[in-house]
Order: C-alpha cells, then structure tokens, then sequence
C-alpha cells in the first residue's frame, strides 16, 4: 500500500482521531461570508471538499474576533450569529458527504485585517470602505502607505486569548474534531513571533523567549479548554534578511509538544511584502522535516505538492507524517479520487458516485459497487 492511503492515528486522551488516509485539504479562505456568517457558498464548497477523498478537511481561517477578520467577507465565530450559521451549514454539507474528520482554524488577522478581497486589490479599506481599525504587536504597518495598527496592551491580549478559548469550545459543541492555531502568513500570532513585526519591548518582544510566549499563552489556554486534536500552523521562514527562521521554527514545535499539541502545519512567509520566496515544488518540505526531526510531533507538510506520487514520496521519504494541499482540491475537488487511482489506494463516496470511474481504473471506493440498470 502506498504510504499516502495509510491510516493516520492521533492519539488523545480522550480518544484517538483516526484518518482513512494521509491527505488534507489545507485551510483556503473564500471571502464569502456575510458578517462573519457562513452561507449556501460554504454549504456547496464544503460538500464538495468532503467528497473529494481526503482524510481529514480543513476549514478556513475563522476568526475568533469581527476585528480579526482579513476582509469583511471572512468567516467568523465570535458571536451567537456566527456559531449558528457555521454549525448548520457545516452539519447539512457532513449530512452530504462520507465521515470524514474536519478541522477548524482558528485566527486573528491582526495588522492585515481590514483587507479587500483578492479580486478587490487586497489592500487596506478604509473605514469609509468598510473597514475597521487593525491591532497588532506593534504600531508597524505591514506595507508603507498603509493604516498603522494599534499596539496591543495587557487588556487586549488577555481578551483575544480569551476569544480563541471560547470559539473553540464552540467548536467542541459542533463536534469538530480537531483545530489549528493560525500562527503563520503575517497574522498576529505570526507577527508576534516575528522580529519584523513585534518591535515590543515588554515581555513578548525581543528575544526568541519573548516573541514566542504570546502564541503559547494562547495554545496554552486553548488546550486547557479544548480535548479534542489541537495544532498550529506555522511559517516556517519569513523569507526576509533578519526575519523569524526555520530553526526557530522547529525550536517553537518543540515547545508546542511539550505544551501538549498534537501535529504542526508548516508553511512559509506573509508577514512582510520584502519577502523573496525560492517557490518550487514541494519548496517548504525541508521545514517541515526539520522541525519534525527536532520535535517529534506529527508534521503536515504542504506547498505546491501537486502530484499524487510528489505526496507519496515525501511521506515515504519521512519528511512529514501528512500532506496537505489546497489549490490542487480548488482545481479538482476529487483529487483524492484520482490519487487513489494512480496509487492503488482506496476512498470514501457517497453511493450516488460509485458507477462514475472511467473504464479501466480499478476498484478506489471502498464501499460495494452497485450495477446500473
């Protein structure tokens, strides 16, 4: 069997969350929400996202507070309207789909909050435009000619702490299965663990031991809260002279085991429009080799793996433990189908698409096929 449609088991106290098999759709906003409210787009994407093979599918960055939100299209689950709209439509799209394992991840945007959509320019709205005042470690704007954020004080800290613990055991409530901690692509844990971002010169700013302790304060408080399968993405490299390393990166994975995570998601850059990325294929894998060699947590690897045999191999080569795509499921939505297929694995579908396999590709569905008549 190929290594990517193994079984995948994390262990908790409370019980283990097994995985059909080492594929995840990776966290991909869709700037659609109305409010912070899911809506039928959500309903339709994710119906789709959980058809499409995968062992575990990860929602997009929601955030914890109406301020935390990168544009004002971006999901949210701060408030009783909210929670509503995400638990009804995340309950009728697994009403559609086989069981699979969803994870939702939490995030403040931080400095780059108040952003337009993509395909609005993706810059700062004013609060004539629709926007709002943005928060971070600093006053240090993410771009020039951009709004500076307002620095976080002691009360502001302790009040986003505490919105990441509630929108979690929100989460439980709705009974998903596991979170990650967005603490990577310029967003304000990411910015705290930055030195391009977090100029502070209090306790969480300066040295590594400064920058990091926001980010594990706020894991710290979310695992008290939370049983359930909990991690946190991470960028790995600014990719900026002077900027947050990979060797700081697998240091803080270290940290994260030892404060009781569950895996780490490894990514790269967003925190500073300087950034000159080496992009290629499967271009963060060394980071997240690295720092699941230095910490030993379960490691999701992701960035332009696209191929199914590019996944296999990086899993066999033991540079993570699972592979995460994202466009790749955007672009083909039964990407796991056809992984399947080209690997001799099996997948999960609804009884409605079993007679769909083009002629010669062998037995993917692990579910009795049923004749036409």
């Amino acid at each position: 069997m190929s290594e990517l449609f193994k079984n995948f088991a994390f262990a908790r106290p409370s019980g283990a969350l097994t995985l059909s098999n080492r594929v995840v759709v990776a966290p991909m906003c869709q700037y659609s929400a109305q409010q912070g409210c899911a809506n039928d787009w959500h309903l339709a994407h994710w119906i789709g996202l959980l058809n499409g093979g995968a062992g575990l599918v990860m929602l997009e960055a929601t955030a914890v507070t109406e301020e935390g939100r990168i544009t004002p299209g971006c999901l949210g689950l701060y408030n009783e309207a909210t929670a509503a709209a995400l638990d009804d439509h995340l309950q009728r799209a697994r009403r559609q789909a086989p069981p699979v394992p969803v994870c939702l991840q939490l995030a403040h945007a931080g400095r780059k909050g108040s952003s337009a959509e993509p395909w609005n320019g993706g810059g700062l709205l004013g609060v004539p435009q629709g926007g709002w005042p943005t928060l971070a470690p600093s006053a240090l704007a993410h771009a020039p000619g951009e709004a500076t954020p307002q620095a976080l004080d002691d009360e502001g800290l302790a009040r986003i702490a505490q919105a990441f613990v509630h929108s979690a055991r929100q989460a439980a409530d709705m009974g998903i299965e596991a979170i990650e901690l967005h603490a990577a692509h310029g967003y304000l844990l990411h910015e705290f663990l930055s030195p391009v971002s977090n100029h502070r010169t209090d306790a969480y700013g300066g040295n590594f031991e400064g920058r990091i302790r926001y980010p594990l304060e706020v894991f710290a408080a979310v695992r008290q809260a939370y049983a359930g399968v909990l991690g946190m993405r991470i960028s790995a490299s600014d990719w900026v002279e002077g900027g947050w390393t990979p060797e700081e990166t697998a240091d803080l994975a270290l940290r994260l085991k030892q404060a009781g995570a569950d895996f780490v998601h490894i990514s790269s850059g967003g925190v500073s429009p300087q950034q000159k990325i080496a992009i290629g294929p499967g271009y963060q894998v060394p980071f997240a080799r690295m720092a699941k060699q230095k910490s030993g947590l379960p490691t999701i690897a992701v960035g332009l793996i696209t191929q199914p045999d590019q996944a296999n191999q990086v899993l066999a080569d033991g540079d993570a433990d699972l592979v995460a795509l994202a466009r790749a499921f955007l672009y083909n939505p039964r990407w796991g189908w056809a992984a399947a297929a080209a690997l001799g694995g099996e997948v999960t579908a609804n009884a409605q698409y079993w007679r769909c396999l083009p002629p010669g590709t062998g037995r993917i569905f692990g579910d009795i096929h049923v004749g036409m008549r």
